[in-house]
Parts: C-alpha cells; sequence; structure tokens
C-alpha cells in the first residue's frame, strides 16, 4: 500500500533532482536551449523540459476529474519561466498527495483521459508513473546537454539525499 508521506517524500527527491537539472540549462544559451537534435522526440532542451512537466500536470488532473493537455510550450519561452511552471506543478502535485487518503490513492478507478476515453486506474501508480517519466526525459535532456558540450552531473536519485 502506498502512502501519501512516502509518495510526497519521492515526489519531492524528484523535483529536487530536476529543479537541479533546470538550474544547469540555465548557464546555457537560448540558442542552444532551443537547437533541435535528431533523434528526441522533444528535440530540444526547453521542449523536453516543458514536456514532462506538462505530462505531470496532465496526469495529476486526470486524477482530479480535470483535462490539462493544452499545448502551450511557447508560453513557456525560456528556462526560467519552466521553473516557474515546475514550481507551481511541483505544488499542485503535492497540495493533491497532501489531501489524499490512502484509500483514495491505492483504490483502482475510472477515470476519464484525452480524447473521452476512460481507464481503471490507481492514482499511486498515476503519481509514480509521473516520476519515473521525469528521470526518462531528465535523462534524454543529460544527453543533449553533453552533445551540446555541457555535461549534467546531478540527477544521481534515489542516492544523493539532497
Amino acid at each position: 500500500m502506498h502512502t501519501a508521506d512516502a509518495l510526497r517524500e519521492v515526489h519531492e527527491r524528484t523535483h529536487r533532482s530536476l529543479s537541479r537539472l533546470i538550474a544547469h540549462c540555465q548557464d546555457i544559451g537560448p540558442d542552444e536551449v532551443d537547437r533541435e537534435f535528431a533523434g528526441f522526440g522533444y528535440p530540444t532542451v526547453r521542449l523536453q523540459i516543458h514536456h514532462v512537466l506538462g505530462a505531470e500536470r496532465y496526469w495529476i488532473g486526470v486524477l482530479e476529474g480535470r483535462i490539462d493537455a493544452d499545448d502551450d510550450s511557447d508560453d513557456y519561452p525560456t528556462v526560467a519561466s519552466l521553473e516557474a511552471l515546475r514550481q507551481s506543478i511541483c505544488a499542485a502535485t503535492d497540495a493533491y498527495l497532501a489531501g489524499a487518503s490512502a484509500d483514495e490513492l491505492n483504490t483502482a478507478r475510472p477515470m476519464t483521459t484525452w480524447g473521452g476515453g476512460e481507464r481503471v486506474l490507481v492514482p499511486a501508480h498515476v503519481v509514480i508513473r509521473t516520476l519515473t517519466h521525469v528521470y526518462h526525459h531528465q535523462g534524454q535532456v543529460a544527453a543533449i546537454c553533453r552533445m551540446l558540450g555541457r555535461p549534467f552531473d546531478g540527477g544521481d536519485y534515489p542516492i544523493a539525499a539532497d
């Protein structure tokens, strides 16, 4: 059984790691943040980071009965604006978890997803999926950073305590 406290702790650690990555990307010039690289579904640093944040916003919205699926990447043209978005989405997920009971988190229920689809999902599993998704894309951003000659060394979850 997943507890809200445990999920909040993992969520906070995940966002601490993502925040370090975003801070690293502050040193990359605006042209490089938007430089496209073939082989990535989201071909730029900015779009990778926006995607992972948008996915968390979407899935927490699904848990709360909303569909937040707007493609608003143009509203976040800078790394600083992505960090502000990260803080907002992190706070929203934390608020959801803070108010969720063990039954809410661990009981499968039907949920409406994009396009009006319905899926039976366990909310704790949805939250865990958003967290693992961060690390998938953090690895892709780190790979792009290496190709830009600016390697990132700071995503050592769950080993790093801070």
